[in-house]
């Protein structure tokens, strides 16, 4: 129950709708439970004057004692139903505030969850995979649920019922009652043993469908990619194979719960005998009348409602207790990366100081010792081979990571000082692998903004030379994209992310080789626009084709983690190294296509 504790904050917040749900559950069980009585009065009355209803055999008076237990007999029903409909109008109060308030914390342990998950940093993002962070906040939390609701009911009820019903007992007769309440005992062992089963078989059962999520989640994601290799085939027997683990996996619980019920109501049957057998020998010895045998099964009965519910709800409070455990684990977690406090107007004086960077989850060196300066207007553009550390560079200049070692200055100020919401909001970033939501082309571009204008949509799409694609779809900026903009070409998506970046008129522009699918015509047109728009501001251009970057005016050349050069591209041709034979390569490709 530890890992439950964490929803004590849930119920004081609730707390006016869980009392007056215990209330109601404490009187709804007492018009439950009234009913025995009525029951034995009922019975006593038959068994007790029957045999004057005899003697008037042949005489009108029959008749009359006819009568007479016709209408006691139908007020002892009508009492009986009054009380029954009593009951049910405080059970539907109870699942008014309870099962209602179970879904006001599942409203809000869902927001919980997703605040914190934005809270955590890209590298968590890495270690995790989506299929499980979502069953985390969906399956989990919808467990957590039924131990909110149901659960808390249930249990309360059961036990609110459990003592009315073993103190009426008592109060009838003590020694019948503790032969009808012997099996009890055993039931509580055996629910010790195999909820302790459940609760491991449990845990192993949201774990498979975490695998089984993510699994569907990245098949479905890179469908195009099974289709071209056409490995379908493959793809169908690994899911059958998760599948099956998973299935047995509930079967496995599934035969526990199969031997628990039964065995429980095994149980309950065993004191419905003792309760006949040893309650007639005490109507032979005249210490009870067979009216309380009769309330006596009443209560058995009413028993066996408690005991089942029992099995039921400690089932819903091991899974939800597996469930908690796992959302927990992600709830504690502290962000790698934390918001400062100071807020900064961004000019985009930017500098690196012998910043070295190794990735935490792969032990990847990607950055070595790296120092250089990036002023305020100017077009800065990295290139690299592949690994070389560009992305990383953009990624700690976004603040998406921090530095192992050295430092990094934003207007002279460290980026831990600073406020990230309001630093990243002046930056427009068009990352190297372009996401676009399953949403419309109008909702894409101006996702960075709040609110924008129709005018603003349309200069974002022309300055990111996409405008004339756009409106050749039938339904143009209302075109809905499939997942990850898959309706669109791989150059058409790159430009819509860059439509976004540029909307937001960024003080700083930071380019993640996001024109490596755009022809070199459009290209050039981009550029053109991008010198207009960003004129005064900074840009930063990670690329790898040096016609896209000839124009800039810094040029860092990054090597094995390494700036092995740095200036503009004249500079650069005349130390005749490494951009230079990069250079003359591309030359020659050119030539040969």
């Amino acid at each position: 129950m530890k890992h439950l504790f964490f929803l004590n904050k849930y119920f004081v917040k609730y707390k006016w709708r869980i009392l007056p749900g215990i209330i109601f559950v404490v009187i709804s069980n007492i018009f439950g439970t009234v009913p025995g009585q009525v029951i034995r009065q009922a019975f006593d009355l038959i068994t007790e004057n029957i045999q004057v209803y005899r003697l008037y055999a042949g005489f009108d008076r029959q008749a009359i004692v006819y009568d007479i237990f016709s209408y006691s007999l139908l007020f002892f029903g009508a009492l009986i139903l009054a009380l029954y409909l009593i009951r049910g109008l405080f059970l539907f109060f109870m699942r008014q505030t309870i099962i209602l308030m179970s879904r006001h914390i599942e409203y809000d342990m869902k927001n919980e969850i997703y605040a914190h998950y934005q809270k955590l940093s890209l590298g968590f993002y890495r270690r995790n995979n989506t299929g499980d962070l979502m069953n985390r906040a969906t399956e989990d939390v919808n467990r957590v649920r039924m131990y909110v609701g149901p659960a808390i009911m249930y249990a309360i009820n059961t036990t609110v019922q459990s003592c009315l019903v073993i103190y009426f007992m008592f109060s009838v007769n003590s020694t019948l009652a503790i032969y009808t309440l012997l099996p009890l005992p055993i039931l509580v062992v055996v629910i010790y043993h195999v909820n302790t089963i459940i609760n491991h078989k449990s845990e192993k059962i949201q774990e498979q469908l975490s695998r089984l999520s993510s699994f569907v989640q990245e098949r479905f994601s890179g469908i195009r990619v099974i289709k071209s290799y056409v490995r379908e085939k493959y793809a169908q027997d690994i899911f059958a194979k998760e599948s099956n683990a998973y299935k047995n996996n509930s079967m496995d619980l599934v035969r526990v719960q199969a031997f628990f019920y039964p065995a429980m109501l095994l149980l309950v049957g065993l004191s419905t005998i003792l309760t006949i057998y040893i309650g007639g020998n005490k109507v032979i010895d005249g210490a009870i009348t067979p009216g309380n045998i009769a309330e006596f099964i009443f209560y058995v009965n009413q028993l066996t409602f408690p005991v089942t519910m029992l099995g039921w709800v400690t089932t819903l409070i091991q899974r939800a207790a597996a469930s908690q455990k796992r959302i927990n684990e992600f709830l504690h977690l502290v962000p790698d990366i934390n918001s400062g406090g100071e807020e900064v107007q961004l000019q985009g004086n930017i500098s690196f100081k012998n910043v070295s960077f190794t990735y935490p989850d792969t032990g990847i060196e990607a950055l070595k010792n790296v120092s250089f300066e990036i002023k305020n207007g100017e077009f800065v553009a990295i290139i690299g081979r592949t690994g070389s550390g560009k992305s990383t560079l953009a990624n700690l200049i976004m603040r998406m990571y921090d530095v192992s070692s050295g430092e990094i200055f934003v207007e002279g100020k460290s980026p831990k000082q600073l406020n990230l919401q309001q630093y990243r909001s002046q930056i427009g970033f068009v990352p190297q692998e372009v996401f676009l939501f399953s949403d419309t082309i109008k909702n894409n571009i101006a996702f960075g903004l709040d609110s924008v204008s129709d005018e603003e949509v349309t200069n974002a799409a022309k300055n990111a030379a996409v405008y004339h694609n756009i409106v050749g779809f039938d339904q143009q900026f209302e075109t809905m994209l499939g997942e990850r903009g898959i309706t669109l070409s791989g150059g058409q998506k790159q430009r819509v992310s860059i439509a976004r970046a540029l909307i937001k008129s960024p003080q700083m522009l930071v380019f993640d080789d996001c024109l490596s699918a755009v022809d070199t015509k459009t290209e050039e047109e981009i550029l053109s626009n991008l010198g207009k728009l960003m004129s005064g501001r900074t840009s930063i251009l990670i690329a790898h084709r040096i016609s896209t970057i000839k124009n800039a005016d810094k040029i860092l050349v990054l090597d094995n983690g390494k700036v092995v050069e740095e200036g503009t591209h004249q500079q650069l041709l005349n130390l005749n190294g490494m951009y230079a034979e990069m250079y003359q390569n591309q030359l020659l490709e050119e030539e040969n296509s």
